[in-house]
């Protein structure tokens, strides 16, 4: 009888045993159905700063001369600061001919930074020399994507560069802004077709470089 009684609990606990296993294997894969939710969700998140930090550095001057306009002391001194830290560090991380200039021009900028807390420093004076700094990191920029090979597809970065240099022109005036100007209107009549393809972007990507070429000897010129 006893024999015969675990028996037959062996018959019951193996079979109960079978059934509680698909159950377990169950519970582990959920945890790691959700560790790949997650990081997955990590990786996205991590991405939006990047691309946040690649906005050029050129907007924190813009911002301190226009906090400058308003009286803001304080806002002008942490934008131009912010500013000068991204033009040295563009000056480091895609080093170009222009490198000398744009360390050069942060260091003009770097300069004015005393005069701000004594109201010395004129919106004139700031504008200008915003515009010089801005002007090195066009033609810095530029350069770099002329460097990287082919211009084919990259029609609408190099329509950005010139319009941020046609900009920096326009804010100095005179006789430098109108020759600067009409380097630039060339320059887009072939860059605007690197990006149609085919044997029309083939036959616009020598006179592109060229045209280019010529915008950035002027930009030199006038740094």
């Amino acid at each position: 009888m006893k024999t015969s009684i675990r028996l037959s609990w062996g018959l019951v606990v193996l079979p109960l045993s079978l059934l509680l296993m698909p159950a377990a294997s169950a519970q582990v894969e959920f945890p790691v159905a959700q560790t790949a939710l997650v990081a997955g969700a990590i990786n996205e998140v991590a991405i939006v700063p990047a691309l946040a930090q690649d906005s050029s550095s050129t907007t924190h001057l813009d911002n301190a001369v226009a906090a400058l306009d308003k009286g803001d002391k304080t806002t002008t001194t942490q934008e131009l600061k912010a500013g000068i830290a991204g033009l040295e560090a563009e000056a480091q991380a895609k080093p170009t001919s222009f490198k000398d200039k744009l360390l050069a021009q942060a260091g003009k900028l770097k300069a004015l930074l005393p005069l701000i807390p004594t109201g010395a420093l004129g919106n004139g004076v700031l504008g200008k020399a915003v515009s010089l700094a801005k002007l090195a990191s066009g033609g810095n920029q530029l350069e770099g994507i002329l460097a990287a090979g082919s211009l084919l597809g990259k029609g609408s970065q190099l329509t950005s560069g010139l319009g941020g240099i046609g900009s920096a022109l326009s804010a100095l005036g005179g006789g430098t802004q109108s020759t600067g100007q009409s380097l630039i209107s060339t320059a887009l009549g072939s860059v605007s077709k690197l990006d149609q393809g085919g044997l029309v972007a083939k036959a616009a990507e020598p006179a592109a470089k060229t045209q280019i070429g010529s915008v950035l000897n002027f930009v030199k010129g006038v740094l």
